[in-house]
């Protein structure tokens, strides 16, 4: 504990006077410096928190948490495997679909395209989904009168609801002219949006019958499925649920889980989160040596006061303990700025890229590049208690080569001239 000689000398050297002014400035630097690097560090957690939150929420939202496939052309018996998997402990919901890759045109725009088909009951399901479509359009799908697509791609290839776009499939079939791609135009009765790129601009929903009949499902008098979608009751289960299921199929099925699907996004977020740690704390650890620096010069500076109160009766241990409690102030009041400007950036993320975005006249937060139309923000309170503790612990060990060298300065040395 600290006594109340020790807190009123600390804190008069931490006011300094005109001749440490310098020291003054580079103390205030040192403080400035934790104060950003905390404040970023917290902001930097904060979004790419934000950022994997909201890419496993739009996976799993639109993807399931295991999907099933066949190695043969699709899955005949699909009601009835669905019916199986549905038993699995755990399961929520299990959906047959239909999908396959093809290119949409429409007005001279070409661009790739997934197309997804549904049961209206079955995509009543999708929680996220059915939140972005309009009761009306949702009613038109359902009644098989065309199919709902991404606003994004609606919006790169000039529809609009009631247009119609051309969906031509590779697939085709073979005439005594070669292989004759299949086209076909579906009216556009709505769009959604979810917030991720990649659907926005590139998922068509499609009514499940005519999926079938478009990617040749229901050939010969078949009634087959592209695939099973398993959504469970906790995401952090769908390994162990993809396992049984795996087991009960037996080998003519591929069953994969979301996070293995997906894998390579979330290793990529995960690697930038971590470079950008450890590039971050790097400003914090230069301003802790900051700290030392200004530490240094202060004891030289105040070399013949600590003689003086060494000789009227000052311990090594009091002397220690004031430079301790001048360098841990500036940490403990920069950490703290840092934290509470990281709080208030980490909570208004989106309401910032809004004003900068308007005031400079062009996107900063590029869909196209990081998946998603919007900037998320997430606070951890424990990765937040993590970096607090972080910058103490610097801040505090920065200050005890300072200290130490302070409390060992022998009076006679530092008197002799004097």
């Amino acid at each position: 504990m600290l006594s109340p000689f020790e807190r009123i000398v600390a804190f008069r050297y931490l006011r300094a006077r005109r001749e440490e002014g310098f020291i003054s400035i580079i103390a205030m630097f040192s403080l400035v410096g934790i104060a950003l690097g905390v404040a970023t560090l917290i902001v930097v957690l904060a979004v790419m928190n934000g950022v994997r939150g909201e890419l496993i929420n739009s996976i799993i939202g639109l993807e399931g948490h295991v999907t099933v496939y066949s190695n043969e052309r699709g899955i005949a018996d699909y009601e009835k495997i669905s019916e199986d998997l549905a038993k699995i402990p755990g399961v929520k919901t299990v959906i047959p679909k239909v999908e396959g890759q093809i290119m949409a045109s429409h007005a001279g725009i070409s661009a790739g395209a997934m197309v997804s088909g549904f049961r209206l009951p079955d995509i009543e399901k999708k929680t996220l989904l059915i939140q972005k479509i309009n009761a009306d359009e949702l009613a038109a799908f359902g009644r098989g009168e065309g199919v709902i697509i991404g606003k994004r791609m609606a919006e790169k290839m000039r529809l609009n609801v009631g247009d119609e776009m051309l969906l031509i499939s590779p697939e085709g079939r073979s005439t005594i002219a070669g292989l004759v791609p299949r086209v076909k135009a579906y009216p556009v009765v709505g769009t959604f949006e979810i917030g991720m790129f990649a659907y926005d601009s590139s998922l068509i929903l499609m009514p499940f019958s005519e999926a079938q009949t478009y990617f040749k499902l229901k050939e010969n008098g078949g009634d087959n499925a592209s695939a099973i979608e398993i959504t469970s009751d906790n995401p952090d289960k769908a390994q162990e649920i993809a396992q049984q299921a795996a087991q009960m199929l037996g080998a003519g099925y591929r069953v994969y889980d979301w996070k293995s699907s997906n894998n390579h996004i979330f290793q990529a977020v995960l690697v930038q989160r971590n470079v950008m740690f450890l590039i971050l704390m790097l400003i914090i650890l230069v301003a802790s040596f900051n700290i030392i620096s200004s530490l240094i010069m202060l004891v030289r500076e105040k070399g013949q006061d600590i003689a003086i109160m060494r000789t009227m009766g000052a311990s090594q241990g009091s002397v220690m303990r004031i430079f301790f409690m001048c360098g841990a102030s500036v940490g403990v009041v920069g950490t703290f700025i840092g934290f509470l400007l990281g709080l208030l950036i980490a909570y208004n993320t989106e309401n910032i890229q809004t004003w900068l975005e308007a005031m400079m006249g062009h996107k900063l937060f590029s869909a196209e590049l990081y998946f998603l139309s919007h900037l998320p923000s997430k606070v951890d309170f424990k990765e937040v208690a993590m970096v607090l503790a972080f910058s103490l612990a610097l801040s505090f060990l920065a200050t005890i080569y300072p200290a130490r060298r302070a409390a060992k300065l022998n009076p006679a040395e530092a008197l002799r001239y004097e």
